[in-house]
């Protein structure tokens, strides 16, 4: 069975807007749910798909954080566009990572990191989560398990330099989480099995926010999004983007 690539998606509701950032190697999908709920609410949303994301693996190993980075400045250009002067963002794991990025280079109402890493993992860790993505994917596209093998052989010979570049981003947004003063809600799983859960406590520690808060998620692992408390996640989401002070 052919997979049907996830896509960018906006869900138009409300003036108050959200930007909704998914992680590394993931997709837009990982966050629609949330979209769903605060389109509910009155909030409109919009999901970007980075270059190289929701797509063949082979693409995303020629793609890299710089790629990323002018997807998401361009999301945000999107809402602007669309008559969203103010917008807050919400991001996942990598996604996190970007929202505390954006925070300190444009104007947000308010940044929700879930689940982002401060730490930088070792380059065999991270390739070893591409590989698993790689695999995953191909089985997706509904491949024998001899076409996978060949196809991963092969695979395994790209050379990888999205990591270093990777890393050094996530070094880079570690030294300056103190310039972010928007409003912050940092979310962090208690069995994140992806990142050092660690990071949770330097970006709220970190931040110069007057308004922050931290809360863990108990019983949730790395992808909180789609974990057993997401139910209870959106309504804490849904309740901080009600304290910020918007003009409407």
């Amino acid at each position: 069975m052919k997979m049907r690539p996830p896509q960018p998606f906006t869900f138009k509701a409300g003036k108050r807007a959200v930007l909704l950032l998914h992680g590394f190697t993931g997709n837009s999908a990982d966050v629609r749910m949330l979209g769903r709920f605060l389109e509910k609410k009155g909030y409109t949303c919009h999901a970007p798909q980075y270059k190289g994301h929701g797509v063949p693996p082979e693409e995303l190993v020629h793609t890299g954080p710089d790629d990323w980075w002018q997807d998401v400045m361009e999301a945000y250009q999107f809402l602007k566009e669309n008559g969203h002067d103010e917008i807050a963002v919400a991001g996942l794991s990598l996604g996190g990572v970007f929202s505390l990025k954006l925070g300190y280079n444009v104007p947000v109402k308010g940044i929700i990191p879930m689940c982002a890493p401060m730490y930088i993992k070792s380059e065999e860790v991270m390739y070893q989560g591409i590989l698993d993505y790689a695999r995953e994917y191909k089985k997706f596209e509904g491949k024998s398990e001899d076409e996978i093998n060949k196809e991963m052989n092969e695979f395994g010979k790209t050379p990888m330099k999205t990591l270093k570049a990777l890393q050094k981003l996530i070094a880079n947004v570690r030294d300056d989480v103190d310039m972010t003063y928007a409003p912050l809600f940092v979310v962090q799983a208690r069995h994140d099995q992806m990142i050092n859960a660690n990071s949770a406590n330097i970006i709220y520690e970190q931040a110069e926010s007057p308004h922050k808060n931290i809360k863990w998620y108990e019983n949730s692992s790395h992808v909180i999004t789609l974990g057993p408390e997401k139910e209870q996640l959106h309504e804490d989401i849904y309740q901080f983007l009600e304290g910020l002070d918007w003009s409407e």
